[in-house]
């Protein structure tokens, strides 16, 4: 790609602002190296990677990048037996903490499935060897006593041997006599040594060895006998010192050079992906996204923003090309943004075929091409002697050397520089030349000449970018399909200048130019009014969306309101139905002692009364039961009387049940709806299909499995006989007590229930109940013949 092309476009700011993200020196300069890459697979596999670092770092947070420098040439020099310094080992350390850091952050990924997952695979982690550094090195000219326990026991002899030293020479200089000779009560060190400052003229009193001078003569530095030999074993141990520092070293050194591929290949793991971490951390700066990318030709850029300009003082613009048309001709004022969106179309494509995101929005699309060929700006020539015409001339017969199918050609103000009526048709042979070419090609202009020979020309649409003549601020708002005014004249009044000199230039303008810009007159005042239009539509349809919204939130609030009221309604009928029990139960109790007083006079009236009572009570309770509020008549007639098994629609409830009593003389029934049965009124039932009888196999009998459903379930063999299989075993008790009650009042004595063995559930549910039933004087299960584990026989009193 042409640097000169790709500089005007301002790409190198971009990689600029890219360099300064990164971290790592190498990744900076590979940052500014960028090239726009221009294979369709590699661009799509530079952007997926970028995206999937953006991506990464919304979920997880950005990984953190350290100032590393490149150990290649250190690794390879240990590898060669190099000694390396402490400096460089804390440059080796400081890539395996980088290393480390990536790997950890790697890590906490749910999916490892990514792009970037080959560069996190290519880092050697050595968390040994960088414990082992960290413990060693204190700075780039110390190791700490924690390098190897040679060392330790080595520093701590000589600080040993130190002390006392100090020790000896402090009484010394402490003493009365010491006092008199000495020129100051220190102890210091020459050349290793530790000695004291003595007097000149004192010399011969102290026994000893000189080592130094002071400036001034006066002051002699002398080691004492009595300590030379303990400064020679320091002297000693500091070499041992050293010896160690260079075994130690050493051994870094080696394992350092063993580790060479791995530490090289880390380093350049660790610089690439700085590179596209820092693309992402860009492209989240710019509010950028992913285009779709091709190489068919087609651009389109939804709200797209020169990344270069501020988001505040920038207006999104809305570009295509490449479907119907590969030429654009964008027309408008001077400073009204056609060079800007010149650029933008370039910048955003360049960047894409750099691996970076773009600053717009979903659905915009991004062609790719070998060439991206630019004339752009005022490049006239001092050194050269070229006008600024001469030079854009100069470059456009470089461009139409170099331009082909594969293409984006972008020219600012074509044809200008030189006479118009010249320039005009110079412009239209040029765009004619480059469409031959079959080159996507944008250009500005402001020659009438051009705006129609792309009204006329097939494969090229006018542009323009609007301007506001009362504010005389551009709106920066690229149009497609319609040409643009330069407005020369209305800005010139609003600038001050007489009306007389504007009618004058007014009247030197050809008739046929007026009627051009007649007819663009009419066409924006359209275009207006359809922009009116359409943001009053965009207004009705938000407005019936947020209706359509507010309906929806309505209707969930009734629903719920609904489903609480029913819930309501359900534990007030428990209630209900608890209350049902106990005076059930009191029910039976005075049944048991109308039994005891049978004999007794006016026990059959008694019994007459009671039955009576105990229905009375329980239609009562049953009407009860029923909290749904009542729904209005809507004057349905039953085709035929109701029978057990009819489907019905309950219609206060709108909810489907079964029949399984006939209407009573009251006309009330009950039906079984899901696994609670209701009292109902005929009148709120619905006939909604007739029942089909269904017969039960000998197998389903046998082994206690009902098919019949709730007809099966609620219909007794006999008076002696209650056949409840099928039931939960709250609703089997229930309906045994009733059967019961009716055997005790029919002088029943001996009464079989059935009830099949199942899960057992039921079975011991019944058999616990009857055990303690007031009516019940003794129960076994049934023997051969009888039904045996399924079945219970009950004895009454």
């Amino acid at each position: 790609m042409n640097y000169i092309n790709c500089k005007a476009l301002e790409l190198h700011k971009i990689l600029e602002m890219l360099s300064a993200k990164c971290t790592v020196p190498k990744a900076k300069e590979a940052a500014l190296s960028i090239q726009p890459k221009t294979d369709l697979f590699e661009v799509k596999n530079e952007i997926a990677k970028t995206s999937c670092a953006l991506e990464q770092s919304i979920r997880y947070g950005t990984p953190g990048f350290y100032k590393v420098n490149d150990i290649s040439a250190i690794a390879k020099r240990a590898e060669q037996g190099g000694i390396l310094s402490i400096k460089e080992l804390m440059e080796v350390r400081r890539v395996l903490m980088q290393t480390d850091v990536l790997v950890k952050w790697f890590d906490q990924l749910e999916n490892k499935d990514i792009v970037l997952g080959y560069l996190f695979e290519s880092l050697f982690p050595d968390t040994s060897l960088l414990r082992r550094l960290n413990d060693a090195i204190i700075d780039e000219n110390s190791l700490s006593d924690d390098a190897s326990p040679e060392l330790r026991s080595i520093r701590r002899k000589i600080s040993r041997s130190q002390l006392s030293i100090r020790e000896s020479l402090d009484k010394m200089i402490k003493s009365s006599e010491g006092k008199k000779y000495m020129q100051e009560s220190i102890v210091t060190i020459r050349d290793g040594r530790f000695v004291i400052p003595v007097k000149r003229e004192f010399k011969g009193n102290v026994d000893g060895l000189v080592h130094d001078i002071s400036a001034t003569g006066s002051t002699l530095f002398i080691e004492p006998m009595s300590v030379v030999e303990a400064n020679n074993d320091i002297r000693i141990l500091l070499g041992q010192e050293q010896d160690e520092i260079h075994r130690i070293l050493t051994e870094f050194s080696s394992e350092c050079g063993q580790l060479k591929d791995q530490l090289i290949s880390s380093y350049n793991a660790l610089c690439e992906l700085d590179v596209y971490f820092s693309k992402a951390n860009l492209a989240a700066d710019m509010k950028a996204m992913e285009p779709e990318i091709s190489d068919d030709g087609v651009i389109i850029l939804n709200k797209a923003r020169h990344p270069l300009i501020d988001e505040n003082k920038v207006v999104p613009v809305n570009f295509s090309i490449g479907t119907d048309y590969n030429a654009l001709v964008i027309t408008g004022p001077n400073t009204g943004g056609k060079t800007v969106v010149l650029k933008t179309v370039g910048l955003l494509t360049l960047m894409t075929m750099c691996g970076m995101l773009i600053p717009a929005s979903d659905g915009s699309r991004i062609s790719i091409y070998k060439k991206v060929l630019v004339d752009i700006g005022d490049q006239q020539s001092i050194e050269n002697d070229l006008s600024t015409f001469s030079s854009h001339i100069s470059t456009i017969k470089h461009i139409l050397d170099e331009a082909d199918s594969d293409s984006l050609v972008l020219l600012d103000e074509l044809g200008s520089g030189t006479d118009p009526v010249e320039g005009a048709a110079l412009a239209v042979s040029i765009i004619d030349r480059i469409k031959m070419f079959r080159s996507t090609l944008v250009t500005t202009t402001h020659y009438q000449e051009i705006k129609m020979y792309a009204i006329d020309t097939d494969g090229v649409q006018n542009a323009s970018c609007q301007f506001d003549v009362e504010t005389l601020k551009p709106t920066y708002n690229l149009v497609i399909g319609f040409p643009g005014k330069s407005n020369a004249f209305e800005i010139s009044r609003s600038l001050g200048i007489d009306d007389d000199i504007i009618k004058h230039a007014n009247s030197l303008i050809s008739s046929e130019n007026k009627k051009f810009e007649n007819i663009l007159d009419d066409l924006e005042k359209t275009r207006l009014e359809l922009e009116k239009n359409n943001r009053q539509a965009q207004e009705y349809k938000r407005e019936a969306q947020a209706l359509k919204d507010e309906l929806e939130t309505e209707k969930e609030r009734f629903a719920k309101e609904k489903a609480d009221i029913l819930e309501r309604a359900q534990l007030e009928a428990q209630e209900i139905v608890r209350r049902v029990q106990r005076e059930s139960q009191a029910l039976v109790d005075e049944l048991d002692q109308l039994r005891k007083e049978k004999e007794k006079e006016g026990f059959t009236q008694r019994a007459i009364d009671a039955r009576h009572k105990q229905k009375s009570t329980m239609n009562k309770l049953y009407l009860e039961a029923n909290p749904v509020i009542e729904q209005e008549d809507d004057g349905y007639v039953l085709p035929r009387a109701l029978v057990k098994g009819d489907r019905v629609l309950v219609w206060d409830t709108k909810r489907n049940g079964i029949v399984i009593t006939p209407p009573d003389n009251k006309g009330y029934c009950f039906v079984q709806i899901g696994v609670m049965k209701s009292k109902v009124e005929v009148s709120k039932l619905r006939l909604v299909e007739k029942q089909k009888p269904v017969k039960t196999s000998k197998s389903n009998r046998a082994s206690g499995v009902s098919t019949k459903g709730v007809e099966s379930r609620m219909t007794r063999k006999a008076s002696t006989e209650l056949d409840i299989r099928g039931y939960a075993a709250d609703d089997g008790v229930y309906a045994v007590d009733s059967f019961i009650d009716d055997a005790v009042m029919s002088g029943v004595g001996v009464v079989t229930i059935i009830h099949g063995k199942g899960t057992g559930i039921l079975k011991n549910a019944i058999r616990a109940h009857l055990k303690h039933h007031p009516s019940v004087k003794s129960s076994r299960k049934g023997l051969y013949g009888e039904g045996e584990d399924g079945v219970t026989v009950v004895e009454l009193k």
